[in-house]
């Protein structure tokens, strides 16, 4: 896989076929990039759950904090890392225990040996991208974000 261009068709796929995403880093601060994205992907029918073991507040946006992957009841579709790159090994070692099937490293993460021990366990991986970008960028949504998708279209489109 080739980390540095990833195709639509690539992106698309993982959006379509995941439901439930654990951000971790997640944030319950208002006016942090994870708080938005988490709000966003939630509004387009994703369930998100947060994990921040420092978190001073139970719930985020209606979910239960979670201090770890580990303790997430539930199964994970994808894991959306909001923290530093350093942090992305040990993250990845907790999604492929937790049967992620999607490792996604925000703008800014990227670790190329986490990825493909990633791969190696049968995950897919997306790594120096946002999937609430993605996704607005996809379906041709020109939001406030700033994000200029190339698409002019007065039709929304879905995945």
């Amino acid at each position: 896989m080739n980390h540095d261009a990833y195709s639509d068709d690539y992106l698309r796929g993982i959006l379509r076929r995941v439901r439930t995403i654990a951000i971790v880093g997640a944030s319950e601060n208002w006016n942090r990039p994870s708080y938005f994205a988490m709000k966003y992907l939630q509004t387009k029918g994703y369930r998100v759950i947060p994990v921040n073991p420092g978190a001073s507040v139970p719930e985020i946006l209606r979910e239960k904090v979670y201090k770890s992957l580990a303790e997430i009841p539930d199964a994970i579709d994808m894991v959306d890392i909001f923290r530093r790159s350093e942090e992305a090994a040990a993250i990845v070692d907790a999604a492929i225990a937790k049967g992620a099937k999607v490792v996604w490293m925000q703008i800014g993460v990227r670790d190329d040996a986490a990825a493909r021990k990633a791969e190696a366990a049968g995950l897919e991986v997306v790594m120096n991208r946002c999937p609430k970008i993605e996704y607005s960028r996809l379906c041709g949504e020109l939001g406030w974000s700033g994000v200029n998708t190339g698409i002019i279209s007065a039709k929304r489109r879905r995945l």
